[in-house]
């Protein structure tokens, strides 16, 4: 397993868009999340064709891999961060050049939608990437100071560190108006069953990981603790079903752990739903498993290294989730 080096003062870091356009992002945001770069002594660069914008809102499969490929073979660029997510960055697996991947590891971050490639490089090039946020997500101007805390924990720093819950959460369309937010105290994690275990993350968005089932790009589940979550997309029966289809994986057997992010309300998912959704899982009831936990598509939301190792205890009511190696 590679673990790429640590960001540090006056690293490069280079803009990447692998699914949505940077030209779906307004220029205020734009440049608000790169001032809030360079207060972290970072420098941002932007790939040649991050501007490329189709109907779709995205670009095509060769400027999107060019952009990737520079990107890693750039000895200057230490990190890479997508612009935002989208729906379509699954068509450049069967194109990566993962050598190159695995010859220049380095920070590569985002969320959602960039779960296919970052999963995809933990099954073919053994780097570790970091589901955190984006680009975009440098641009919130209020509620961020957890998001941005567990960033530079996971991603800046080397030691191991605890997971607390965030003390407030929010999903509001915040891009739309910076100024007037609604964020609601939490209420704490939900253990859905008792266990303890440490294993090798794998996850992120499961609608997304689940493009993966059945082909080369999904990674090895044996010792894993799978880290999930979906968006305001996933009601109860569709979170349902998605997570059928990870249990029914031939190696899922072996999986340590289950974490859960937290819903967005359209989603509609409530903790009784939950429970009744576990409690028809028997594949889950021998492991530990947690649910709203901070992260996915609500704010403020912590960094995980998909590829790095994760400790979770669940005794009863309580809860503990340690990242052991990021």
């Amino acid at each position: 397993m590679f673990v790429p080096p640590k960001l540090k003062h006056g690293d490069e870091v280079r803009v990447v868009a692998p699914s949505k356009s940077l030209g779906i992002i307004a220029q205020e945001q734009r440049e608000f999340a790169q001032e809030r770069f360079e207060k972290l002594g970072l420098k941002v660069t932007f790939a040649s064709h991050v501007e490329e914008m189709d109907d779709f809102q995205s670009s095509s499969v060769k400027s999107r891999l060019a952009d990737l490929h520079e990107a890693f073979a750039d000895p200057q660029v230490k990190g890479i961060f997508t612009v935002i997510g989208g729906f379509n960055c699954n068509q450049l697996l069967a194109g990566l050049d993962y050598s190159l991947i695995r010859n220049n590891p380095k920070v590569f971050c985002g969320y959602s939608d960039t779960t296919a490639l970052q999963n995809a490089i933990l099954a073919k090039a053994g780097v570790v990437t970091y589901s955190g946020p984006a680009f975009s997500s440098f641009a919130m101007k209020k509620g961020f100071e957890y998001t941005l805390s567990y960033f530079k924990k996971c991603v800046m720093e080397s030691e191991p560190f605890a997971i607390e819950e965030a003390s407030t959460w929010s999903d509001d369309a915040w891009y739309l108006d910076q100024e007037n937010r609604q964020f609601n105290p939490t209420k704490g994690w939900l253990s859905l069953s008792s266990g303890e275990a440490e294993g090798r993350i794998v996850g992120g968005n499961l609608c997304t990981l689940n493009l993966l089932l059945g082909t080369e790009y999904m990674p090895d589940l044996r010792n894993a603790i799978l880290f999930l979550e979906d968006d305001y997309l996933s009601s109860p029966e569709i979170w349902d079903r998605n997570l059928q289809a990870v249990l029914h994986q031939p190696d899922f057997k072996e999986v340590r752990g289950v974490v859960i992010g937290r819903f967005q309300r359209g989603s509609q998912m409530r903790s009784e739903f939950l429970q009744k959704i576990h409690d028809t899982k028997p594949e889950l009831h021998s492991i530990p498993v947690v649910a709203n936990v901070d992260f996915g598509h609500t704010s403020p939301f912590i960094t995980f290294p998909i590829g790095g190792v994760a400790r979770l205890s669940v005794v009863g009511e309580r809860a503990e989730l340690h990242l052991v190696e990021h």
